[in-house]
């Protein structure tokens, strides 16, 4: 299994503000995004200004 490793992801959902946890293998904004579109399915919610950090 890979390494994975906790983090942040800072994100706005329908232009509010959010962010939620993940353990990700390299914490790419694009790994962080499908992360995302896991969590909330496939609908029309628009996910935008997604920011990555590893989380304390």
């Amino acid at each position: 299994m890979a390494q994975t490793t906790k983090y942040v992801i800072n994100y706005k959902l329908n232009g509010e503000r959010r962010f939620e946890f993940a353990q990700l293998q390299t914490g790419t904004v694009d790994e962080a995004m499908a992360a995302l579109q896991a969590m909330h399915g496939q609908t029309d919610d628009v996910i935008s200004d997604v920011k990555v950090s590893k989380a304390l």
